[in-house]
């Protein structure tokens, strides 16, 4: 993979955006962001897109962009409406429309696109995180399910960020350490619990009735994610007949800030951009009848 890039964290606004299409024959990608985060987790991507020739607009996740404790009381179904208005309100404006998430916004976007139906561009899932299972995750991964049902640990207990902070990059790394400890507003140095078991039940609803989605899909995923293992990718894969794998061999969980963000950037605009690449249904040789067996089938892997 490509190590030599020279771009990290985006000095841009990430409360900026558009509110109407440059024009209209260009397509559309919106972006959603991760757990806690802003357009600061996309990297470059959102740059990258506008330069191939996009109009790229990033939805702000309810709870997110002023302080931690303001996810308390968010639940999974308001990240999702607020992530489907955003997407009506482009796909009423372009005729190509792309959906783009990362982390905790590639589990929105895979949502949202089975939801209505998405058919009008693609889809790219970014570190989707379908299981807690990574090397770096907490000590009490085992037990939150238990923690969740006591209202005052699930509202009280702060998740914090801590190292490696999702980067395998130790430059940036210690970048994103100083920018944590001045209390600078590109992510929140830590989350409610609340918000983990929201995450959590956000899962379950993606892992069912995936055989619903209609578009092409790319999945992307580090090998060495601390928070998700690459079998979360590979379940998806298996999942999503006629979808497109790449796994990273030299980044950590935040692939658009890390040491291959520059291959990142190259692969889902790229992937937007390639005309070839087929719908869902008709990459997988799927009859008029309905999906196959295998598109049916659940393989063995499960969210935890």
């Amino acid at each position: 993979m490509n190590h030599t890039q020279n771009q990290g964290v985006p000095s841009q606004d990430p409360a900026s955006n558009k509110s109407l299409p440059k024009n209209r024959d260009r397509a559309g990608v919106l972006l959603v962001h991760g757990l806690g985060g802003t357009e600061y987790d996309l990297g470059r991507l959102r740059a990258s897109l506008e330069e191939s020739g996009v109009d790229a607009y990033v939805v702000a996740l309810p709870g997110h962009g002023t302080r931690p404790e303001d996810l308390v009381g968010v639940r999974a179904e308001d990240w999702i409406d607020a992530v489907t208005v955003e997407y009506l309100r482009l796909s009423a404006q372009y005729d190509t429309l792309h959906v783009v998430g990362m982390c905790l916004g590639a589990l929105l976007a895979l949502e949202v696109c089975k939801r209505t139906g998405h058919s009008k561009g693609k889809l790219v899932a970014l570190a989707a995180p379908l299981s807690l299972d990574g090397w770096g995750t907490p000590w009490y991964r085992a037990i939150r399910h238990v923690l969740y049902r006591i209202p005052a640990i699930a509202r009280s207990w702060r998740v914090h960020e801590q190292e490696p902070y999702g980067i395998k990059n130790e430059r940036i790394r210690r970048l994103v350490r100083g920018m944590l400890s001045r209390g600078d507003a590109f992510h929140y140095p830590w989350v409610p619990l609340y918000s983990v078991r929201e995450a959590d039940r956000l899962r379950s609803m993606v892992w069912r009735k995936l055989e619903r989605l209609r578009c092409p899909l790319m999945i992307m995923h580090a090998t060495e994610d601390e928070l998700t293992s690459p079998e979360s990718a590979r379940a998806l894969h298996r999942r999503i007949e006629g979808s497109t794998l790449h796994l990273l061999d030299n980044s950590y969980h935040m692939i658009c800030v890390d040491n291959e963000r520059g291959h990142v950037m190259h692969s889902v605009t790229n992937f937007l951009s390639d005309r070839a690449y087929k719908p869902i249904r008709e990459a997988a040789h799927m009859n008029d009848e309905g999906p196959t067996l295998s598109r049916l089938r659940r393989p063995h892997f499960m969210p935890t």
